[in-house]
This record gives C-alpha cells, sequence and structure tokens, in this order.
C-alpha cells in the first residue's frame, strides 16, 4: 500500500465518521468542515453556511487553473446495512461506509494529495448534492472566480466523463368530478382517467425520440414514478396526482419537451409543475454543447486523464457547465454502488484517482 493509499483512508475513514446524510439536512458548519480546515493547513479557507444544510467549503492555495468540487453529504442509510455505516471498515480490497464511493472517497484524497504536495491548488466542498437544492453552486457561480476547468467528482471509474444527461422532475395534478362508476362517463370525469391516457401518450412519445442520440447517448429516459387519487373502484375519480420526470440528451430543450408533455394531457392538466431542473453536460444547443465538450476532452488529455463514456445520470457538473467553465466529471469509485446499503470503493479506484490528483498538483495546476 502507498503512502498516498494509507493517507486516503486514514482521512477516509474520519469523514465517514461524520454524519452527513441529506435529508434531514441538518449540516453545519462544524463537524466535518472543521476537519477539513484543520487537514488543509496553507490553504486560504473560506467557510460558508447558505441555510437549510447547504454548507461550502472554498480553500485556494496559490494561483491554481483548476478547481475541483466534491460533495459531502450522503443518502440515508437504509436498514439492510450490515453494520454501522459511520464506521469505515477495511477488507482486503476495498473500504466499506457511507459515502465512500459517493463521494468521500474523492474528498480524503484531494486532502491527502494536497498534503503530499506543495502546487496550487482549488477546492470546493459542498453538502446540498443529494438535496436537489444547489444553493452551494448556485452561491459559487454568483461570484464569477475564473478558472479554466472544473473537475466535479462523482463515482466514474477514475475516467474523464465529458457528458451527461439533464434531468427534470414534474409533478401533474389533474381535476375529475366524483360519481358513482357504474354508467358512461364522459372522458374528463375520471381525474384518473385522465391520467392513464396521458401516460399512454407520453410513452408513445419516448418511443418516438429512441433513436436521438449525442455523444454516445441515446434516447430520452422517462419514468412516470408515482400516481395516486380517487377513493374506490366503484367510484369517478375526483383528483389525481401524478409524478414523472425525464432525463433529456444534451442536444434536447427542456422547456419544449415541457410544454410538449404538458399538452398531453385533455383536458388542460389542473396543474403542471416542474419542481427540479438539472441541465445536461455539457450546456448549450447540439454546436454549443459539442464545443465545451471538444474543449474539455482537451484538458482531460493535458492531464493525462483516461476518457469514458458518457454516462446517463445527472450531476452537478452541469451547473458549472451552464455558468460558463468547462467541466468534466472525474472520480473514484462505480456509480452502481452510490447509495446502496454496505456501499463500498476499490483501493485500486482510491490509488489510481489520488496519484493523478498528486500528479495535476505538483504540475502547479
Amino acid at each position: 500500500m502507498t503512502t498516498l493509499l494509507e493517507s486516503t483512508l486514514q482521512h477516509l475513514e474520519a469523514l465517514v465518521s461524520y454524519d452527513t446524510r441529506n435529508p434531514p439536512r441538518a449540516i453545519t458548519t462544524g463537524g466535518i468542515f472543521d476537519y477539513l480546515r484543520d487537514h488543509l493547513p496553507g490553504f486560504n479557507v473560506e467557510v460558508i453556511d447558505h441555510g437549510a444544510g447547504a454548507v461550502s467549503l472554498y480553500a485556494v492555495r496559490g494561483t491554481p487553473r483548476f478547481l475541483f468540487n466534491v460533495h459531502l453529504d450522503t443518502v440515508p442509510d437504509s436498514p439492510h446495512w450490515s453494520a454501522n455505516p459511520h464506521v469505515m471498515r477495511r477488507l482486503d480490497d476495498r473500504v466499506v461506509g457511507l459515502g465512500v464511493c459517493d463521494i468521500k472517497g474523492a474528498a480524503a484524497a484531494l486532502v491527502a494529495a494536497a498534503n503530499a504536495s506543495d502546487g496550487d491548488a482549488a477546492f470546493l466542498f459542498s453538502s446540498d448534492e443529494e438535496a436537489n437544492d444547489p444553493r452551494c453552486i448556485a452561491a459559487f457561480l454568483a461570484r464569477g472566480i475564473p478558472y479554466e476547468a472544473v473537475l466535479v467528482a462523482e463515482p466514474t471509474m477514475s475516467e474523464a466523463v465529458l457528458a451527461h444527461r439533464g434531468i427534470s422532475s414534474v409533478l401533474m395534478k389533474f381535476a375529475g368530478r366524483a360519481g358513482h362508476a357504474s354508467g358512461k362517463q364522459d372522458p374528463s370525469a375520471s381525474a384518473l382517467h385522465q391520467a392513464m391516457r396521458w401516460g399512454g401518450k407520453a410513452l408513445d412519445h419516448i418511443e418516438s425520440l429512441a433513436h436521438a442520440r449525442f455523444g454516445g447517448l441515446t434516447g430520452l429516459r422517462f419514468n412516470i414514478g408515482r400516481v395516486e387519487g380517487g377513493i374506490k373502484a366503484n367510484m369517478i375519480a375526483p383528483e389525481a396526482e401524478l409524478r414523472f420526470g425525464f432525463r433529456p440528451l444534451p442536444s434536447m430543450d427542456i422547456d419544449a419537451l415541457l410544454a410538449t408533455f404538458a399538452g398531453f394531457a385533455e383536458p388542460q392538466a389542473a396543474h403542471f409543475e416542474e419542481t427540479f431542473r438539472g441541465p445536461s453536460l455539457p450546456s448549450g444547443d447540439i454546436a454549443r454543447a459539442e464545443e465545451h465538450r471538444l474543449a474539455a476532452r482537451d484538458i482531460a488529455d493535458e492531464l493525462g486523464l483516461p476518457i469514458g463514456n458518457a454516462v446517463d445520470f445527472w450531476t452537478e457538473a452541469s451547473l458549472f457547465s451552464a455558468g460558463g467553465y468547462t467541466t468534466m466529471v472525474y472520480g473514484p469509485g462505480d456509480i452502481a454502488q452510490a447509495h446502496t446499503a454496505d456501499e463500498f470503493v476499490t483501493l485500486e479506484q482510491l490509488q489510481r484517482y489520488v496519484e493523478s490528483v498528486h500528479s495535476i498538483l505538483q504540475r502547479g495546476a
């Protein structure tokens, strides 16, 4: 085991011990942020509480070209964990603990690499990525601090990911008229029937987009996640609520898609509200997005990072891209382990990542 990896594991063990589950959004400026502040000597460190459990730590040493971003919050642990999720366990080829893969392993590696080097470095740690309320990133973007590129840590198997889907979540409500279900119904009488007809049209539309593509990604990902309403089988449903989400390609217009989905409701939905939006990576129309992707590829090549395939999951890298930064996703671990019981990251992945970060810092990036 290398010195860099052992240092990473020591920091990771400490970071896992801090409860940063989100929800309940109870993260404060102490705890894990005190630990990071204490273990980043020589850095100018700024900790800001943005409210609702959103805390950021911005640390800079020298005049770096690149910014590393990592979120410290985790999802809640499930009852299927086989041991205390906040006590990191070392196994032969991996470590297990809440957040080791998503994505405290990267945070620990940044601290280890920074302490093994005196090169220029800039880190932005945040605590609200799992809340669908990106206050930390929004506050940073508002400052307009220049960087040549931003490397956002998420589990990408230590490969630079240059493109991923956006995400939009929607709440719909349908209104009908209560009544006895024995007679012939007006098509708009049942709110649940409206919702079902809307779902059929939406699914047909998704099928029609199956051949759309960008950077190795194809089609529009779509999911109806929840439908509820009505009272009982022999009563016409007076109201229904439906929640759905979709994940567009970087070349797709989210506003146009929302208008299309809203238009499938007959009669018009009683309520149609986008509850969360995350842009695609890279940002812009298809020509501009491709320009951004090529710029990120040039940076990855300069840093000697292997380039991976585009991915279906969403990250806050897209927020930096929309804010004008050349951006890529780069971190240790497999996304298949994120949000699982007995979450783990392999030692090989941690070593590969920390060595690459150390190399970047050594060259004064």
